[in-house]
C-alpha cells in the first residue's frame, strides 16, 4: 500500500527516480541540503518505491504520545539532544548487532542552512565499517536517487570533499 501510494504522489508531483537503485544490507544514506519538510515526503516516497526500509534520526521532541508511536513505525529513531550521549556510539551498535540496517541521515542535522555540516554521519560509516550512499535531490528537475557510493578512508578531508561536490551539482 505504501508502494502504490508513494509511487501516485511522484506520478502526481512528476518525480523521478535516478541512479543506483539496489542498496547494501548494510549503509548510511546521506542527502543534502536538507532545507525543507518535503525532504522527508519525498525521501520516504523514494525509499517505499525502491522497497527499502530505512530508519532516520529525528529531535526527541518529536515523541509526544501517539505521534511519537507513529513515527517509530515508520523508522524515526529519537536523539536525545539535551542530554549527554553519544549517539555515534549508539548508532554503530545498532549496526553491529543487525544484519540488516539502513540509516538516512542530512550531514547538516537540521533544516537550518548551516556553515559546516556536522560528522557524526561520517564516523558511524567509519566505525560500522559500512558505505556511504550519496543520495541528491533535485527540486528543479524534480529528481531523486543515489548518484554515488563510498567507502570511508582514512583520509577526512578527501572523503569530505569526495562527498560535497555531488551536492555542489544540484
Amino acid at each position: 500500500m505504501k508502494k502504490i501510494l508513494s509511487e501516485i504522489i511522484f506520478n502526481v508531483l512528476g518525480w523521478k527516480i535516478i541512479g543506483i537503485n539496489s542498496f547494501p544490507d548494510k549503509c548510511l544514506v546521506i542527502g543534502a541540503p536538507h532545507t525543507s519538510n518535503w525532504d522527508f515526503l519525498i525521501g520516504r516516497c523514494y525509499g517505499y518505491i525502491l522497497g527499502v526500509n530505512a530508519k532516520y534520526l529525528i529531535k526527541s521532541e518529536l515523541f509526544f504520545p501517539v505521534f511519537g508511536f507513529l513515527l517509530k513505525m515508520n523508522g524515526a529513531i529519537p536523539v536525545y539532544r539535551h542530554s549527554k550521549n553519544n549517539v555515534v556510539d549508539q548508532i554503530v551498535a545498532l549496526y553491529n548487532n543487525r544484519d540488516k540496517f539502513i540509516l538516512g541521515m542530512s550531514p547538516e542535522g537540521t533544516r537550518k542552512k548551516v556553515k559546516r555540516w556536522k560528522t557524526g554521519f561520517y564516523y558511524i560509516a567509519k566505525k560500522a565499517n559500512i558505505p556511504i550512499l550519496i543520495l541528491r535531490i533535485d527540486y528543479k528537475k524534480r529528481e531523486i536517487g543515489i548518484v554515488n557510493k563510498m567507502n570511508v578512508s582514512n583520509d577526512f578531508n578527501q572523503d569530505m570533499m569526495f562527498i560535497q561536490k555531488h551536492f555542489n551539482k544540484s
